[in-house]
């Protein structure tokens, strides 16, 4: 089992940044991981994710705004949003994910706010 503790959330100004960290208890080697987040009334989404090997993907609505990176030597990833909108405000989950089958590993972490004033 391996627990996730994101950091990092808070509360800023439209155009602002803020770098969102999620610290593993265990080693993330081999594992997909991502970011997620839900706003109020709406349906958990996909931010971005990073494979081991360091692909990306991101949703339409963060490319050219957000980056997604990790470091295996921490355990840790990172989410770093700049030029934030309001429509951005909302919980952001960090994700590990690992399907060997016939395993499946998905650890979800607690969350950390992330509200955008206008």
């Amino acid at each position: 089992q391996v627990q996730l503790v994101e950091s990092g959330g808070g509360l800023v100004q439209a155009g602002g940044s803020l770098r969102l960290s999620c610290a593993a208890s265990g080693s993330i080697n081999s594992f997909t991981m991502g970011w997620y987040r839900q706003a109020p009334g709406k349906q958990r989404e996909l931010v971005a994710s990073i494979t081991d090997g360091g692909s990306t993907n991101y949703a339409d609505s963060v490319k050219g705004r957000f980056t997604i990176s990790r470091d295996n030597a921490k355990n840790t990833g990172y989410l770093q949003m700049n030029s934030l909108k309001p429509e951005d405000t909302a919980v952001y989950y960090c994700n590990l994910y690992r399907s060997t089958w016939p395993e499946l590993y998905d650890y979800w972490g607690q969350g950390t706010q992330v509200t955008v004033s206008s």
